[in-house]
């Protein structure tokens, strides 16, 4: 007797049959439209895809640890580090932190400066006492003054009795950068040009295992960037620094080994998963151009951080189930170490719990979910792979445009970059006002009766770069948070001297009137307004006179199309502008209801942050 075949019986369904089927079921709606996910960058996402959508995909068979690097620069399992950055206000302080954090499962330890900091031996030694340099991956942010570090560092190794190739970690040394964020060089360009030379060579020579450049795409993810626009611009500021260090002589085999791409990780789970499998593959095939003597050489070190961009201060928890999919997406992407922020950060100072939930998010997803025990889960995804092929051929043209403009400090200062992330951004903020894109807690699905205002460290909440106006090569890029708009439009609220309320007249159509009154619910409270909800009433007179008599500031009707010919003037007319009116919905009637003298309405449609921000004007 022969054994059947799995799934024998099942007949092969081709790709035009599901077309088919799809087209017939879809009733004469637009394909394109209906079932074409169109990204912020313009990408278009299949409804589904197949086996053979990765035929002409030539790089999936390469294994991992392999040129061009796409499944990763591990062979056999996935290793990466779990870095917490502290930030050095006390060295004593920051000492006790970076042990406990080790302690706490930290693999690796970065030590934040401020921009004008001093720094002695001695202090490196209080700030490094206890640490087990061999061990533990060592970083130290500071930016312009990271040269200032290195021969630091390298006398206390000397000290403790270290091999220079037994320490690894890094400086953030991006000049360029910094120049993003702040519109020029701290110095001439020629003596910026020699210093990246020469912490090249300083790194080759001193610290072997160190990354002595540092080039920090997530400044793009910090103003509003895109998918494709953070890579892009990224490879473009990566190559920038390779032409001006072979230009001084240092070879691309040393260059890149010196070098430490780090990202920003938005919100959107599968695409930032092909980002980072997308990022290996473009920067091995750039540095291919270079032709390098080591194989090894277009293996690039990555870097993320949980972007800063998509935090709210309100419903903050809802900040640590966002960089927990962070994490995930950068891990399952293959990034070589990752900083989770703690999700209380844009609002205080973090303390020792938020930075240990922050750190413990790695943990679980190292020691529970086994996230380190296998290469590039993602490989093979007819969805992942097509997506990570659209990334890489966007992000290229990107590069391109910008190394046609002469590379990346020409196309800064013709401002071409900041124009690029700034369409990019206003869109982003405008699918946040209108609810295109959900922020949990904030623009959607609100904590009715949260307030914040007590907790608030203002210092922190207000806190943004230092940009100078005079001189600049270019415009900043501007950091900020896509939240903040709808934060300082609920803060508002809570420093008025009496919290507005809203009342929900429900009346006639039974379901009209419920699914109403529970978006309008929503919209108001994302404005932190008092929301009063109803079961129904009988008449117009009964709802309006229980309006007044709560003392409302804003009334709601909530009802069906049709009754709202007759019900919403009624109303009107009783309420007298002793309330602001509003209709809740978008009716057909809707200029005739305009014609009586009726102004507000609020559907699905609106701009909720003007809509909210109007409706505070009328009620101060």
């Amino acid at each position: 007797m022969t054994k059947n075949k799995l799934f024998e019986e099942f007949p092969q369904i081709s790709t035009d049959q599901w077309e088919e089927l799809i087209l017939k079921d879809l009733k004469g709606a637009d394909y394109e439209k209906k079932l074409v996910w169109n990204t912020t960058d313009g990408l278009k996402v299949r409804p589904y895809y197949r086996a053979e959508n990765l035929q002409n995909l030539s790089y999936l068979q390469n294994a991992p640890g392999k040129f061009p690097f796409n499944r990763g620069n591990c062979e056999d399992h996935k290793k990466w580090d779990i870095r917490q950055d502290i930030k050095v206000e006390n060295f004593a302080a920051a000492n006790e932190k970076a042990i406990n954090a080790i302690k706490g499962g930290a693999t690796a330890i970065a030590f934040v400066f401020e921009d004008d900091f001093q720094i002695s031996q001695n202090e490196i030694s209080n700030l490094l006492n206890g640490i087990n340099l061999k061990e533990i991956r060592l970083h130290f942010v500071a930016n312009h003054g990271s040269h200032v570090v290195l021969p630091l560092l390298k006398n206390e190794f000397a000290k403790l009795g270290l091999k220079s190739d037994e320490v690894k970690g890094s400086v953030s040394f991006d000049p360029i950068g910094n120049m993003s964020i702040k519109g020029k060089f701290c110095a001439d360009l020629d003596k910026v040009k020699n210093k990246i030379a020469e912490m090249v060579k300083i790194g080759n020579s001193d610290f072997p295992k160190f990354k002595t450049i540092t080039i920090n795409a997530k400044h793009f993810s910090n103003a509003g960037a895109s998918v494709v626009q953070e890579l892009g611009f990224g490879l473009a500021l990566a190559n920038q620094y390779l032409q001006i260090a072979t230009e001084k002589g240092v070879s691309i085999d040393e260059i890149t080994d010196k070098m430490l791409l780090s990202f920003g990780i938005g919100n959107n789970y599968f695409l930032e998963i092909a980002k980072f499998r997308a990022a290996r593959y473009l920067f091995a095939k750039m540095i291919e151009a270079y032709e390098p003597k080591d194989e090894r050489t277009p293996m690039i070190f990555i870097h993320a951080v949980t972007s800063d961009w998509n935090k709210s201060i309100y419903d903050p928890n809802t900040n640590m189930l966002r960089t927990t999919t962070e994490a995930m997406s950068a891990i399952l992407g293959g990034v070589d170490s990752l900083t989770v922020e703690p999700y209380d950060k844009h609002f205080k100072k973090s303390n020792d719990f938020s930075e240990r939930i922050a750190r413990n998010q790695q943990i679980v997803l190292k020691e529970e979910a086994y996230f380190d025990k296998i290469v590039d889960a993602s490989a093979g995804s007819y969805y992942i792979e097509n997506l990570t092929d659209s990334i890489i051929e966007a992000a290229w043209k990107l590069f391109l445009d910008v190394e046609d403009k002469g590379g990346y400090i020409e196309s800064f200062k013709q401002n071409f970059i900041q124009t690029e992330i700034e369409k990019t951004a206003q869109k982003r903020d405008m699918n946040i006002a209108t609810r295109r894109e959900i922020l949990l807690g904030l623009n959607q699905y609100p904590n009715f009766n949260e307030t914040i205002l007590k907790n608030v460290d203002f210092d922190v909440f207000n806190s943004e770069i230092k940009v100078e106006t005079e001189n600049l090569l270019g415009k900043p890029l501007k950091q900020y948070r896509g939240a903040k708009a709808f934060e300082l439009l609920r803060l508002a609220t809570e420093k008025m001297s009496k919290r507005p309320k809203v009342f929900m007249l429900t009346i006639g159509n039974l379901g009209m009137r419920k699914a109403r009154a529970t978006f309008s619910c929503n919209f108001f409270a994302c404005a932190g307004f008092e929301v009063v909800d109803n079961n129904g009433f009988e008449t117009v007179e009964e709802g309006v006179k229980s309006a007044l008599q709560a003392k409302s500031d804003i009334v709601v009707i909530c009802s069906s199309d049709e009754e709202y010919t007759e019900l919403a003037p009624k109303a009107f007319e009783l309420l007298k502008g002793k309330s602001v009116f509003v209709v809740a919905g978008a009716p057909a009637n809707i200029e005739e209801l305009k014609s009586k003298g009726i102004e507000n309405f609020i559907s699905v449609k609106s701009n909720v942050l003007e809509e909210l921000k109007k409706f505070q004007s009328l009620i101060k």
